[in-house]
């Protein structure tokens, strides 16, 4: 393939996770194409399995779509060199009101490669301790247990749609099969 090169990149806007710019792209046929890139701090996010093999998974509001999703717990690093390892304690806990005893890193997702370089590592958590939720200003969080079963019926009847959450339980099944 030919080269592809950036010329430029302004910085359209500065929200609290993400940056978005607005790049300029020479394509291989010397013409130029502006692109949008999103560059995101990065994420964690967990699989928080009980004892019982039960998974905690939080209901909260999405402004995107403008409802209620079920999701697993989730969330920005505090810094981009933060390591997503404390990120997901930190998280798991904050939002569901476990502390995670162990943290075994299962997948890196790179979420919309198209436009944003957002990475997130998604952890499996166990040996849970029961603490409280510390939820951030503004934040609703609803938890919910479920069954591994229960939660693969509801990706496959479109309950559950959220990228991160599809592809993290079902990693995580097949994770599970292989500790067996």
């Amino acid at each position: 393939m030919e080269h592809v090169k950036r010329i430029n990149r302004e910085l359209a806007y500065t929200g609290s996770i993400l940056k978005m710019y607005k790049d300029t792209i020479e394509m291989p046929d010397g013409k130029t194409a502006i692109w949008d890139f999103i560059e995101h701090k990065g994420a964690a996010a967990v699989v928080p399995v009980l004892p019982d093999g039960r998974i905690i998974m939080v209901r909260q509001y999405r402004n995107a779509l403008d409802r209620m999703t079920l999701e697993i717990p989730a969330g920005a690093r505090d810094f981009k060199e933060e390591p997503t390892r404390d990120c997901a304690a930190r998280e798991v806990e904050e939002e569901t009101g476990y502390a995670a005893g162990k943290l075994e890193l299962l997948i890196t997702l790179r979420t919309a490669i198209a436009y944003c370089d957002e990475l997130i590592d998604v952890y499996v958590a166990t040996d849970l301790v029961k603490t409280e939720q510390h939820l951030d200003e503004g934040e609703y969080i609803q938890i919910e247990y479920y069954t591994l079963e229960q939660l693969q019926t509801m990706i496959f009847d479109g309950t559950i749609q959220d990228a991160k959450t599809v592809a993290a339980l079902m990693s995580y099944a097949i994770w599970k099969n292989q500790q067996t």
